[in-house]
């Protein structure tokens, strides 16, 4: 779907369907609702006086012009109380817009700038949230339906303003939102694909073309090389699986003069049986989606490069499956990670941070800055925050909290998460260095302590997003399935950073 701005009439716009807001409370109808209200005879006033809209967040009611405007109908969209409107409501109102728009057969629709002049929201960042909100709001993964969906596609939405110079504010933001809605569709697409269609081979294959879409450097380490850099930790994973194991690094340099170089590592096993340690049945399926933090993280750079954004940026995907067979590793094997420590794997389900040691290894010896870890790691973490939050660890307060500020930008709430050396005791090991699960208490701190052995004293952060990486019901921009989360978060880290320097 084409989102963009629009200087014509909005009255006269060539569409179907009109979009107006309306707030809850005292504030009313917006100024541009105001028009179309006297176009309509006060049509809209009335059923607000009537309390058949309320203005209510995401309320949405269709009136049919009946020949009096060119578009055919009006769709009313209840913004909630100006007072509480924000960005991020901006998104969710969008997207539930979008599915109404969508579910009443619209083609073609125009949109006011809806927010803008209300707290300080400008028209650049009101028409990049709307673009957001309205193509994440609509996302959907039909790919293997053999019958066609009944739902019509929405073909285009504009967004009005006839100021010229806010007009190219609110293009300049749509164009923003675009590329950022666009990545995680296509971060979504790839967790909602299923295993026999995602394996690592296939992760590798979407980096490589990434890379030549986007000018990208692109190197994938196969298993032999993964043996002689030393990466017990990833291969003691994959040996268990018929699916050889790939490493793959993306590379994106937007800013030549600067020495700083970013690291974004992404856990990506393409399928968790849990291995030996083997997962209980009930929705094991699921797991095709641990991956998602991979997949996130190779969506991102890609988005850096689109944008032509100043920042220096190296994704790291560890990518393997986790399966139990007669070459899987066993709960007491003891691997090496690639800077030497052993780790005595006493869970063979707590993989994904086996993978990740490897990968901050390799980031710490390629001696990038600053490191960012984006994994759906731990159970625990989802029982601690639900499916609203995801968990954020560190070593360095001040990066930790610039990771935090990129995540509220983007409406992906992060909450610090203690990183006491008490919490260590946990994964102590009599028989090696450490051992990989410190059991069920804590168990997403002791699996963040576990990383920290292996970023050293690089500023980094770890992302826990096993919460957060798929939801079951639809809510705001959010549908059914993979959420993307993540791939908003580290472009708005990108930018912090570039504004900075």
């Amino acid at each position: 779907m084409d989102v963009r701005a629009f200087t014509g009439g909005f009255l006269e716009a060539p569409v179907d369907t009109i979009v107006v807001g309306v707030f809850e409370g005292d504030r009313g109808l917006s100024n541009v609702a105001v028009v179309v209200d006297k176009a309509m005879d006060g049509a809209i006033s009335r059923m607000v006086k009537a309390g058949e809209t309320t203005g209510k967040q995401g309320d949405c009611i269709v009136l049919h012009t009946l020949g009096k405007l060119t578009a055919s109908r009006v769709v009313v969209v209840g913004l909630g109380k100006a007072e509480e409107l924000s960005l991020e409501r901006l998104r969710r109102v969008a997207g539930e817009t979008g599915r109404f728009l969508r579910r009443v057969k619209t083609r073609k629709a125009v949109v006011e700038a809806l927010g803008t002049g209300v707290k300080g929201i400008s028209f650049e960042s009101a028409g990049q949230a709307l673009a957001e909100g309205f193509i994440m709001g609509l996302y959907a993964f039909h790919k293997y339906l053999t019958k066609e969906p009944d739902d019509v596609a929405i073909e285009e939405l504009l967004v009005s303003e006839t100021d010229s110079a806010r007009a190219v504010e609110i293009e300049r933001g749509c164009r923003f939102g675009r590329v950022l809605a666009d990545a995680v569709n296509s971060t979504r697409d790839m967790v909602n694909e299923p295993a026999n269609r995602m394996t690592p081979s296939d992760m590798a294959d979407i980096a490589r073309t990434l890379a030549r879409g986007h000018r990208l450097e692109c190197t994938v380490l196969e298993r032999e090389q993964m043996s002689s850099l030393g990466m017990g930790a990833l291969l003691g994973v994959a040996q268990g699986s018929s699916q050889p194991p790939k490493f793959i690094v993306l590379g994106y340099r937007g800013a030549p003069d600067s020495s700083k170089v970013m690291g974004w590592l992404g856990k990506a096993v393409t399928f968790d049986s849990g291995g030996i340690s083997l997962k209980q049945s009930d929705g094991m399926e699921s797991m095709k989606g641990d991956m998602s933090g991979g997949s996130a993280v190779m969506n991102a750079v890609a988005v850096l490069a689109q944008m032509a954004l100043k920042a220096n940026v190296t994704a790291i995907v560890p990518a393997t499956e986790n399966m139990p067979g007669g070459r899987a590793q066993r709960p007491g094997d003891v691997v090496k990670a690639m800077n030497g420590k052993t780790i005595e794997v006493v869970n063979t389900d707590a993989e994904g941070r086996l993978i990740l040691a490897d990968a901050l290894c390799y980031a710490v010896k390629e001696k990038l800055s600053t490191l960012v870890d984006l994994a759906t790691l731990t159970g625990a973490c989802h029982i601690a925050l639900g499916d609203f939050c995801s968990g954020l660890f560190g070593n360095d307060e001040p990066w930790q909290k610039k990771v935090r500020e990129a995540g509220e930008a983007s409406g992906e709430c992060l909450w610090p998460m203690p990183m006491f050396n008490d919490y260590a005791e946990q994964i102590k090991s009599t028989v090696a260095d450490m051992k990989n699960s410190g059991g069920r208490w804590g168990g997403a701190i002791t699996a963040a302590k576990f990383l920290a052995e292996f970023a050293g004293n690089t500023p980094w952060a770890h992302i826990d997003i096993a919460g957060t990486a798929q939801t079951d019901k639809e809510r705001g921009y959010l549908v059914k399935g993979a959420t993307g989360v993540g791939v908003r978060t580290l472009v708005n880290l990108a930018r912090l950073t570039a504004r900075e320097e």
